[in-house]
């Protein structure tokens, strides 16, 4: 059975929450004694609010400190990081080394490394199945996929695919891996318990880019030579329908809140807004030089675009499609990473070497206007199994402080998986692992937060 979890029960730590943002601070990822040059990827472990860095040279990773921003330890791992990903189960970090024909292991807790793993040739993605507990490495020269055993880190399959395999993404509800290919323009669909191939969906022209949209259980594909996203049917991997981008898009993210695809235009240099329901373009925003990276933070409903050549990031309204602002970052900026403790958003500077770090401006301190204080408050999480009950403000409540309808869970990586409302919320359907709760009191003013680990 489900333990009750009442929002209200956790500590709400009341800050202002700004419509700004700030750049808090800027860490460099090299030093006198080396570190990650060029990065190109991140990701966040939840377990030890640690931030993950690799790049093209180094031939090391580094971790950041979610709480200080310090550099906390420098990884050695093969040359080229290409890709990152987190298991909470095993709390072990993965990082793609895309010249060492290898996948690094490290322990969340000590970040040491645990093992190399054998990939093929050119590992340029990632991905984690949380159900099956296993890692995926898209082999973009060997044309397949390898699949890693979470709980021992050995290889336990080699899975075909189309061309040159590069991007991939998990659909929790049916237990399966998309591998898009971008030299067959094709998605290959895995079977997450069998780790065979279901199906071979056709795609756009020059497949880059995928993601899932948990609401109506579909998959995107953003096609770069073709300036189209396919989407595809999860039951049944199907494509339902064909939608016109700009040029040359590049990355997808999901808003869970207004249920919006966000398309980022590398070739346009803006971003096509796509309603999830009816697979249609409501809006399309304009965005820096060379829009490629994008990220939805659900605590204070933006998105985020990272424009590489223009050396900023765009910051736009998830409601009104409206951009914000924009804000100055290192040279080159191409990936996202998100702090849901801190609720801090990184970014990965290419060029600079430095990691970008952006906050809501009207943060007052880490242990003033903190979710981990929020967190602290319950130090042992909510085990759900089922069914995940939240139970309304007390009553009578003084005067504006009710919490608020939108509610949601996130997972470890900051991305709203569902929202949440006052009840019984079914979460059968969302893949066993750790997950916060947030919400706004108090008008939105306010903030509460608790960690949740769903299981089957």
């Amino acid at each position: 059975m489900s333990r009750l979890l009442s929002l209200c029960a956790v500590c709400c730590i009341l800050c202002s929450v700004s419509a700004g943002q700030w750049l808090e601070t800027t860490i460099n990822l090299r030093d006198s004694l080396g570190g990650v040059s060029r990065p190109q990827c991140l990701t966040y472990n939840s377990v030890n609010n640690t931030v993950y860095a690799a790049g093209e040279r180094g031939n090391c990773i580094v971790a950041i400190g979610g709480a200080t921003n310090q550099k906390v330890a420098r990884i050695p791992a093969d040359s080229w990081g290409s890709d990152l990903c987190y298991n909470p189960q095993n709390n072990t970090v993965y990082c793609a080394n895309q010249s060492g024909r290898s996948v690094t292991v490290i322990d969340g807790a000590s970040n040491q490394v645990i093992t190399t793993v054998p990939a093929d040739e050119y590992p340029v993605a990632l991905c984690y199945n949380p159900v099956d507990n296993k890692v995926y490495c898209a082999n973009g020269y060997s044309s397949s996929v390898t699949v890693i055993d979470g709980a021992s880190n050995e290889v336990i399959a080699t899975v075909p695919t189309g061309g040159g395999p590069y991007v991939l993404c998990y659909n929790s509800r049916e237990d399966k891996v998309y591998c898009a290919n971008f030299a067959s323009s094709n998605v290959t669909v895995i079977d997450g318990t069998g780790d065979s191939v279901v199906a071979t969906v056709a795609a756009g022209a020059s497949p880059h880019a995928l993601c899932y949209n948990a609401h109506d259980h579909k998959i995107y594909c953003a096609n770069r030579a073709s300036s189209d996203v396919t989407v595809i049917d999860g039951a049944g991997d199907s494509v339902v329908a064909t939608v016109t981008t700009g040029s040359l898009p590049w990355g997808l993210c999901h808003n869970s809140q207004y249920n919006r695809v966000y398309c980022a235009n590398t070739g346009s240099n803006n971003v096509t807004v796509i309603d999830g329901a009816g697979d249609s373009v409501i809006a399309t925003v304009t965005a820096g030089l060379c829009p490629r990276a994008l990220f939805y933070n659900t605590e204070n409903d933006k998105l985020y675009c990272a424009n590489e050549f223009g050396s900023s990031v765009t910051i736009i309204d998830g409601a009104g499609n409206q951009v914000l602002r924009t804000i100055s970052v290192g040279n080159g900026p191409i990936d996202f990473c998100h702090n849901p403790v801190q609720n801090r958003v990184y970014v990965a500077n290419h060029v600079d070497s430095s990691i970008s770090v952006l906050r809501d401006s009207g943060a007052v301190g880490v242990e003033e206007c903190s979710m981990l204080s929020a967190l602290r408050s319950t130090p042992e999480p909510t085990v759900v199994r089922g069914v995940l009950h939240l139970l309304p403000s007390p009553n009578p409540l003084p005067a504006g402080q009710g919490v608020r309808e939108r509610s949601a869970l996130l997972d470890i990586s900051g991305r709203a998986v569902m929202e949440l409302q006052a009840g019984a919320n079914d979460v059968r359907h969302v893949a066993p692992g750790v997950y916060f709760v947030f919400a706004r009191v108090a008008n939105g003013e306010g903030r509460v937060a608790n960690k949740v680990i769903i299981t089957r």
